[in-house]
């Protein structure tokens, strides 16, 4: 992925490629005054030059308590990928490669979001998501590029001794949906997005 990318004469954002393909971490340009700060959020032709998708249509936001944890999500089929961010407070945020037959299938990758260090991640179709929130409260915001589609969701099981995640929260506050969530083994291959090269 390119790194300092610029698009005619705007300045350049940064483009963090993880070990998982495909997910990457976004750092905008900020702009700093007495009056305080502004960034860029999402600027489509950015991400279209970045070789990221560009189109999204649901922006969602989601506000938790301390030690909340939601996840591990993804739909099959009608995927989305999403871009995440953390409008206040402060997140671990992580992708799983569920991808049947991917080379990293079963990796994950974690990143703290907040609202002090702006970063984003950018989770592909075919991967699960999920975070845990780090400190009092936090506020995430993120944009899909498919609509929500309640038939075609899974739940991958958080805890999943196979995936390993090193969660930073011990005893997180979960919903039930999330506690009842499947262990990546016990989900039948042909409900599993497939990899694709």
């Amino acid at each position: 992925m390119a790194r300092g990318l610029w698009i005619g004469n705007l300045p350049p954002m940064n483009i963090r490629p993880t070990e998982l393909p495909g997910v990457v971490v976004v750092e905008p340009q900020v702009y700093h005054d007495s009056r305080g700060h502004f960034f860029e959020v999402w600027h489509q032709e950015r991400f279209r030059e970045a070789g990221l998708p560009a189109t999204f249509i649901q922006d969602n936001q989601s506000h938790s308590a301390g030690r909340v944890l939601r996840g591990l999500h993804l739909q099959h089929p009608a995927a989305q990928a999403k871009l995440v961010r953390v409008v206040a407070g402060a997140i671990w945020d992580v992708a799983v490669d569920v991808r049947h037959g991917s080379p990293t299938f079963g990796r994950w990758v974690g990143v703290t979001l907040s609202d002090e260090n702006r970063l984003q991640m950018f989770i592909p179709a075919g991967f699960a998501h999920g975070f845990v929130v780090t400190g009092d409260f936090a506020t995430v915001s993120y944009k899909c590029d498919g609509p929500y589609s309640p038939g075609n969701e899974l739940t991958v099981l958080w805890d999943d001794p196979d995936l390993g995640i090193a969660w930073p929260v011990a005893d997180p506050i979960l919903s039930q949906k999330d506690r009842a969530g499947r262990r990546l083994r016990d989900i039948p291959a042909d409900r599993l997005p497939p990899y694709t090269e």
